[in-house]
């Protein structure tokens, strides 16, 4: 399962785009607009992009994914436009696959998970600006690398991979530590100490971890720290 993003202003060409994926299995978020789509992008391992937008083209958006936070996000455009010209434009902007409307829905579904299989999603988790390589146990933040310990990038990597998820420390100790782990609850406190002097948040205001006040933890998806909608994108491009 793959969290897509679906980017299109007309209800019914989105409504079938969203059904069809989560048929397929997939978690789906839906926007709009450019506007709409841009803080969305932190949570989305793809992304289904219309070319007319309300607010801007899509290939505009497109532009400002890859020459910000978002180059590698697999984007698979969406068009009426059928002419070879507009489909060079679109793969020139930096789409990586381009669908005509009107399209089978098999064919979008075939398309998406042929760009999920070259992106690696299963090797690779991004949550926003963070990067966590599954392969070779390695994290960047903001394209930086992160020196983690090896249970530091696991716990990191189970939040991660269940954002919203509220863990108790026992659950964390049992799954990242193992069940004949002797350790107490307060080791988990003390690797999320370290995690955040890390990734350089405070703990009340988290872009990431969170405490939960009786609970536990969960990993928490950042606001985006500079909502650039298309008037703020002067300069660009």
């Amino acid at each position: 399962m793959a969290t897509v993003l679906v980017v299109e202003d007309e209800p019914a060409v989105r409504l079938g785009v969203r059904l069809a994926l989560e048929k397929a299995g997939h978690r789906v978020l839906e926007a709009a607009t450019s506007q709409e789509a841009w803080p969305r992008l932190r949570e989305a391992e793809a992304v289904v992009l219309d070319w007319m937008l309300p607010d801007e083209p899509g290939t505009r958006l497109l532009e400002r994914m890859r020459q910000g936070a978002y180059p590698e996000l697999p984007v698979l455009m969406l068009t009426a436009r059928a002419e070879v010209r507009d489909r060079v434009e679109g793969l020139s902007r930096g789409a990586d696959d381009y669908l005509v409307k009107p399209f089978a829905t098999e064919e979008l579904l075939a398309r998406l998970e042929a760009l999920l299989r070259r992106a690696g999603r299963r090797k690779v988790l991004r949550r926003g600006p963070l990067l966590l390589d599954l392969e070779r146990k390695e994290a960047s933040l903001d394209g930086k690398p992160l020196p983690l310990t090896r249970r530091e990038f696991e716990l990191l990597v189970f939040l991660a991979q269940r954002p919203g998820r509220v863990y108790s420390r026992e659950e964390l100790l049992e799954a990242v530590w193992g069940q004949d782990y002797l350790g107490t609850p307060r080791t988990v406190d003390q690797h999320v100490l370290q995690l955040r002097e890390k990734l350089g948040e405070d703990p009340k205001t988290p872009r990431f971890l969170e405490t939960v006040r009786g609970m536990g933890y969960r990993f928490k998806v950042a606001p985006q720290e500079t909502n650039r909608g298309p008037s703020q994108t002067k300069g660009e491009g």
